[in-house]
């Protein structure tokens, strides 16, 4: 059975949202191969991400950054996982007041350097998540738990 890790930090109900609609992606029918891990950006670890297939993280945009919490998951992951995780798939969903662009670049940053490759373009939503928004962290997550059907 193929193992999809969502990581995520969710401190706002915006955030959170987007997240169940990733979730919601993630186990629709057709992709019940796919065991689905999710695991809050504090707690998760190198060991969740060599045990996964795929990874999908999501974050809010803080003070044009990443979230501190994916930032520490990503520098306790970083070298345990360099040279066992290139070339697994990844997507990303971003929440901003304003604006996500420096978050969602430096996850790229760091996704790049870690080999990861994206199958799904980022979700990034600005403001309240309307229908259209919840629609594409659907797409996102169905899009990533299909990826590794193959």
């Amino acid at each position: 059975m193929a193992q999809l890790l969502i990581v995520h930090h969710t401190p706002s109900p915006a955030v959170d949202t987007m997240l169940q609609a990733v979730l919601d992606g993630a186990s629709t029918s057709g992709l019940e191969s796919v065991a689905v891990d999710v695991r809050a950006a504090l707690s998760a670890t190198a060991s969740d991400v060599l045990a996964a297939d795929g990874i999908i993280v999501g974050t809010p945009a803080n003070l044009g950054y990443m979230s501190g919490a994916l930032k520490h998951f990503f520098d306790t992951v970083y070298y345990p996982c360099l040279r066992h995780t290139t070339g697994r798939p990844f997507a990303m969903f971003v929440h901003g007041n304003n604006d996500a662009d420096g978050a969602v670049q430096s996850i790229e940053k760091v996704t790049t350097g870690l080999g990861w490759r994206p199958v799904s373009a980022p979700v990034v939503v600005t403001g309240e998540p309307d229908a259209s928004a919840k629609d594409a962290c659907w797409e996102l997550g169905a899009t990533v738990a299909a990826s590794l059907l193959d």
